[in-house]
């Protein structure tokens, strides 16, 4: 907690931009003792774009304790591209994996037809779009396709290009935000793609007297003084120096990474790219590479008698099927999250599934919290098990008649049954 706190601390520096360096310093090394902390509830691939542009933004973001809004400040131009670089290879290496997976849905345009129910934590606008007809849907999915793999090379063209690229990718992860809630992940690729933007189509939008604001930068020449005070002047090209050969490594890392991705594409040593592999700071993105086209809840349950069954009730995911889904993101209920992808593995694989059993068994104040309410206040039940169900959205039809967002089917017991004995040990159910 006093890390969390901490972070939060660091972070709402960053905004208000009290020495941006030191407190994105702090919010990095947080955030990274946290992924680290968090084992199985951690290490997605959004945790690891966090940590490579908070480690970029280092380099990017402007020295000293009060360093103002940057019109004495040119940021670093490695930085920057670094930054847009980061951006670029989450679209594009997204693209690269759908079509090296092999995954059929994607091959003929089906893969967005059932994409909206089947996310970990859908929405109700993701509900709406659902109905669409099919050729919506195909449509979409190519969509997806042309951005990721051609629309965003356009970062590498001239100004205009730029601008025109980040007006039709803005509108296309604000829809994602709006329908599916992948925690932060989409929100800092917006964040991200802002840079796509200059000064001068940011002035182009202001109001008269703002136009000017900012111009010193770019019109005259800056000041040796007007650097922070306390940054001794060796410190400067002492610095400049290790910015340059870090942030020379993550790109030879994230691009060696992405070579490797890319079928026939010369292979370039990994070697750089595995020293940084524990900063999660030179990362391999690929996003829906394959898509799932059924959606499974685990469902936790309690019993006084091996008969009567009452379930634990979620926070987040899909379970009351009268319960709209809701907009959650970027707040990540990473238990409920994890759940997720647990329902499509088996349990072996998933341990910590039958650890919450236990702990449900002895009323563990820490465990029950991750859930909405406990039913059995009381006293703890005498079994606990995990049962899986399949969901799928109901159509307008159904909605308007019943008032249900989900129809669901229960299909199985999914983990082993565990009971109290009455002297208080935890044992498999017979």
């Amino acid at each position: 907690m006093l890390i969390t706190w901490l972070g939060l601390l660091a972070s709402l520096a960053v905004v208000f931009n009290l020495w941006p360096r030191g407190a994105l310093a702090v919010c990095l090394v947080c955030f990274l003792s946290f992924v680290a902390a968090a084992q199985d509830f951690s290490g997605y691939q959004s945790d690891g774009m966090l940590l490579e542009a908070g480690f970029i933004s280092l380099f990017f973001a402007p020295p000293g304790l009060r360093p103002g809004l940057g019109a004495t400040y040119a940021p670093s131009r490695l930085s920057l591209f670094l930054l847009r670089w980061e951006w670029f290879r989450i679209y594009f290496e997204s693209g690269v994996v759908k079509l090296t997976s092999g995954d059929y849905s994607w091959r003929h345009l089906t893969a967005m037809d059932d994409y909206y129910q089947n996310g970990p934590l859908p929405t109700w606008l993701g509900w709406y779009v659902q109905q669409l007809p099919h050729r919506f849907h195909a449509a979409t999915a190519f969509m997806t396709l042309a951005a990721e793999l051609g629309l965003v090379w356009m970062l590498f063209l001239p100004r205009r290009f730029k601008i025109v690229c980040f007006l039709i990718v803005t509108p296309f992860q604000v829809g994602i935000i709006l329908t599916a809630n992948y925690t932060f992940l989409n929100y800092l690729v917006l964040l991200l793609g802002f840079l796509l933007l200059d000064d001068g189509f940011a002035r182009s939008l202001l109001p008269q007297r703002w136009k000017n604001w900012g111009r010193q930068i770019s019109t005259e020449p800056l000041d040796p003084q007007a650097s922070p005070p306390r940054s001794a002047a060796w410190l400067r090209p002492v610095w400049r120096r290790v910015a340059a050969i870090y942030l020379a490594w993550v790109f030879y890392a994230t691009t060696a990474l992405l070579f490797a991705m890319i079928p026939y594409a010369p292979p370039l040593p990994l070697d750089p790219a595995r020293g940084l592999e524990p900063f999660r700071i030179a990362n391999q993105y690929g996003l829906f590479a394959n898509m799932t086209h059924n959606r499974y809840e685990i469902e936790f349950q309690g019993s006084y008698d091996g008969q009567n069954w009452t379930a634990y009730p979620f926070r987040y995911k899909p379970q009351d099927v009268r319960k709209a889904p809701g907009i959650y993101a970027p707040y990540q209920p990473r238990f409920e999250w994890d759940l997720w992808f647990a329902s499509l593995s088996h349990w072996r694989n998933y341990p910590w599934v039958v650890q919450t059993e236990e702990r449900l068994l002895l009323n563990e104040p820490d465990v029950l919290s991750l859930f909405a309410g406990n039913p059995f206040a009381g006293a703890p039940p005498k079994q606990v098990r995990a049962v899986i169900w399949q969901y799928w959205f109901t159509d307008r039809a159904t909605k308007r008649k019943e008032g249900t967002w989900w129809r669901r089917q229960l299909l199985r017991v999914y983990a082993p049954m565990l009971e109290r004995t009455p002297e208080g040990k935890v044992m498999l159910s017979q």
